[in-house]
């Protein structure tokens, strides 16, 4: 389930957002990292919502960055079309 649009969707069509136990976030392309976990559409519409609203904060339960943000931007630009 996207945390923003509160949509059931198959996993492939989700990015997977990680909290590892370092306390970093990175998109998980692989779907196995260690680590806390949410879900977003593979849409930019979606990560801004989840930005507005925090969804993405308190799923991770951690603060983003600004750094952070324009990571899970790039990824979501480059991924929309494309499977990981």
């Amino acid at each position: 389930m996207c945390v923003a649009c509160r949509e059931m969707k198959p996993k492939k069509e989700l990015v997977r957002v990680v909290r590892t136990q370092e306390g970093q976030i990175v998109a998980d392309e692989t779907g196995r990292k260690n680590g806390r976990g949410a879900y977003l559409c593979k849409s930019e519409a979606c990560l801004m919502k989840a930005f507005k609203t925090r969804a993405l904060e308190r799923a991770l339960e951690q603060p983003l960055s600004e750094e952070t943000k324009a990571s899970l931007k790039e990824v979501i630009a480059c991924g929309a079309d494309s499977t990981f």
